[in-house]
């Protein structure tokens, strides 16, 4: 079953690699999508795919690489458009 999840990522995510990482983390679960950063600090990210890839890459969202520290990660469900190509990291 295909996913599609809007995520939004607070803490000390921004400075840190954390849209880097998490496009690598998007391609090796064969997630598509984007992420980027937003102006009040926080991290946006909206991700499609498979069911466990998609909760996986949400689930390594609320962890984040080792410099950052990830307070909370807000999940919002929708229904899978299957839009997106790849995987984009933006802002």
């Amino acid at each position: 079953m295909k996913t599609r999840m809007l995520i939004t990522v607070t803490g000390h995510v921004q400075g840190v690699c954390y849209r880097y990482f998490t496009g690598q983390q998007a391609q090796t679960l064969g997630v598509t999508g984007w992420v980027r950063n937003l102006p009040n600090g926080t991290v946006e990210g909206c991700f499609e795919g498979e069911e466990n890839a998609v909760t996986s890459l949400v689930e390594w969202c609320g962890r984040g690489p080792e410099e950052a520290r990830v307070d909370q990660v807000t999940v919002v469900r929708h229904d899978y458009l299957g839009e997106f190509q790849g995987f984009l990291i933006t802002g």
